[in-house]
């Protein structure tokens, strides 16, 4: 991997820090040409962006060539202040703190509507992945992708709505209630939001991890217990009415199936490697479990999460762990990947 800085626009036209991986394993920083918000448009000041493991699939050349277009300036965890408005966006959203979603949708259509992310008539297009994102001073989208945060709102926390929006679409599609039995398989940043949103709904909460270490940020996030998988694997079997998973590893699919009593409800948002042997028909139609999956966040739980965030119910604030600059992304992206406690690490553009 290599970084350094690569000529950008023409002089004398403004321009602005970003960090682009240019192909695998080829991260670098660039001077980017601030464009002018088009019609429909707005420009935002990118205030925080979080890493992602997907950030990291991008360098490393691993995420599936469908979901991605190099050279990509990467960020689909960002918060920031509108800065300008193109024409026809009401100019009350200047200085607004946003977040906003990054999968496009074709405007006019039902998907743009209710946030369908299976009703893409076109192409996958999300920011960060190939269109530009937030590791940059700024950042251009339509204003419809926007969702406005309450005056004074932390942005340094409003960056992990993203994520928790993720987690918020497999809460819905779980249709939990009041007092119910809830597993979170994984304490990841995923895991921990889910735990957040769930608690705020009167959930018993049980944190499902593959080792010890993530008790006390997982009482914080309103878990009401944490255990192993391997303790839950030989004690917690058809224990739960909904299970979350959100750990992607191989194998973990299963175990979340087999955490749900029968009739129970299961939604899995990991992505394990495409040669995991997870599941088995004859013990999901056995058990008459229902299974649902998550890929990405709907205009509806944007906005639930949004919503969770108003309240305080959501506090994705506590799950940061490292923040860097936007000249130390490799730095950043190295210390997601050691495995040395990094839980949520944050860029500040």
């Amino acid at each position: 991997m290599t970084e350094g800085v690569v000529p950008g626009a023409a002089a004398g036209t403004r321009t602005a820090r970003a960090v682009q991986i240019t192909a695998p394993g080829l991260l670098e920083q660039v001077e980017v040409e601030v464009a002018a918000p088009g019609p429909g448009e707005v420009r935002v000041q990118v205030a925080w962006c979080g890493i992602c493991g997907s950030d990291r699939e991008i360098l490393a050349g691993t995420r599936p060539a469908e979901f991605v277009r190099y050279p990509v300036v990467p960020g689909h965890e960002w918060s920031g202040t509108v800065e300008a408005v193109g024409p026809g966006v009401p100019a009350s959203l200047l200085g607004r703190g946003v977040v906003g979603q990054g999968i496009r949708t074709a405007e006019g259509t039902p998907a743009s509507v209710v946030g369908d992310v299976e009703g893409w008539p076109q192409e996958y297009e999300e920011t960060g992945f190939t269109l530009p994102g937030g590791w940059s001073e700024f950042l251009v989208l339509p204003a419809r992708y926007l969702h406005l945060l309450p005056e004074g709102a932390d942005l340094r926390a409003a960056a992990g709505i993203e994520p928790a929006a993720c987690v918020a679409e497999a809460v819905l599609e779980a249709r939990v209630a009041a007092g119910e039995r809830v597993a979170v398989v994984g304490a990841g940043t995923l895991g921990l939001l889910a735990v957040q949103l769930l608690r705020g709904l009167g959930c018993e909460v049980t944190v499902v991890h593959r080792g010890p270490g993530r008790e006390d940020v997982a009482a914080r996030c309103g878990a009401a217990h944490y255990v192993t998988t391997e303790a839950a694997e030989r004690d917690l079997l058809g224990t739960f009415d909904v299970v979350i998973e959100a750990a992607g590893a191989p194998g973990i699919a299963r175990t979340a199936v087999r955490l749900a009593r029968r009739g129970g409800r299961i939604v899995l948002t990991g992505i394990p490697p495409v040669d995991a042997d997870d599941l088995s028909a004859l013990e999901l139609v056995s058990r008459n479990v229902s299974l649902l999956t998550v890929f990405g966040a709907p205009t509806r739980a944007w906005a639930y999460a949004v919503r969770a965030f108003a309240a305080g119910t959501l506090d994705p604030g506590v799950l940061v762990t490292h923040e860097f600059g936007l000249a130390q992304a490799s730095q950043a992206l190295e210390e997601l990947g050691a495995r040395t406690g990094a839980l949520k690490v944050l860029l500040h553009p």
